[in-house]
């Protein structure tokens, strides 16, 4: 058998339209030819994303380990393009279950879907400004968090970095978004990142300094903590006399911040 003949065929990439090699595709990480899944053992054909039988997610370990691409919009778009799918196999599990308990398990459901409630349909993300499908993700990572239900925070909070990290130029308040949502799922480098990026850029920034504190308390630094607490409430005056929106948008926080610190909000 010659060198030639004996490489794996070419093969184009029922998802994505790539010409790969091997078992799964080296663009987008779909199976090439027709794969067992992992979960049940259903067959699912070339391109699939997600087992029609049980909805796992097909060759996830495959994609995990596959070399971070370039285009950054092509893989927000693949991972808001999932949760889609997860938010219409909720509601029609819903709607299911309304049928067989009388509306009492549908309303639960409802509350689980991920970009949300469901209002008589699922909630089409084409369709949504990138502001708004950032925030979507925002509020389910928080409600997530606050649940107690951090495997399904940490899934989302890449999404929802992502959303935000497209919005345009990653600025002091886009950095605060970020960083409250790695707080929320206990990423303390990252949140401490952020903190400091902002705090490089601008001392005084409010948010940057409740931000601070917060990954300062995640890693029981009450030192740290201490010392901007301090700064914050030396700042606060002349900082909300600048009248910047995101103090506006996050005053609640500023003010619980400012309270924890002794001090009044200005």
């Amino acid at each position: 058998m010659t060198e030639k003949s004996a490489k794996s065929p070419t093969v184009k990439c029922a998802r994505c339209g790539e010409q790969s090699t091997g078992r799964f595709c080296s663009g987008c990480g779909a199976p090439l030819g027709e794969v067992s899944c992992e979960a049940c053992g259903a067959k699912a054909p070339p391109g699939s994303r997600f087992c029609a039988e049980c909805g796992a997610t097909i060759g996830a370990r495959a994609v995990a380990h596959a070399p971070r691409a370039s285009g950054g919009r092509e893989n927000i778009a693949l991972m808001i393009a999932g949760a889609a799918v997860f938010t219409l196999v909720g509601f029609s599990i819903g709607q299911f279950l309304a049928k067989r308990s009388g509306g009492a398990a549908a309303t639960e459901q409802v509350a689980t879907t991920p970009l949300g409630p469901a209002t008589g349909s699922a909630p089409d993300i084409s369709q949504m400004s990138p502001q708004e499908r950032a925030s979507r993700l925002f509020n389910r990572v928080m409600s997530l968090s606050e649940q107690g239900k951090m495997d399904s925070a940490r899934f989302f909070a890449p999404m929802a970095i992502q959303s935000y990290e497209m919005l345009g130029p990653v600025d002091a308040h886009v950095r605060y978004d970020i960083g409250e949502i790695s707080v929320a799922t206990g990423d303390v480098t990252r949140a401490k990142a952020e903190a400091d990026t902002i705090l490089a850029a601008k001392p005084k920034h409010l948010l940057g300094l409740v931000l601070a504190i917060r990954a300062a308390e995640l890693t029981k630094d009450q030192a740290s903590a201490e010392k901007f607490r301090r700064r914050l409430v030396s700042a606060e005056k002349a900082e909300r006399a600048t009248g910047l929106k995101e103090y506006d948008e996050h005053s609640r926080d500023i003010d619980e911040a400012l309270k924890k610190a002794g001090a009044s909000p200005g």
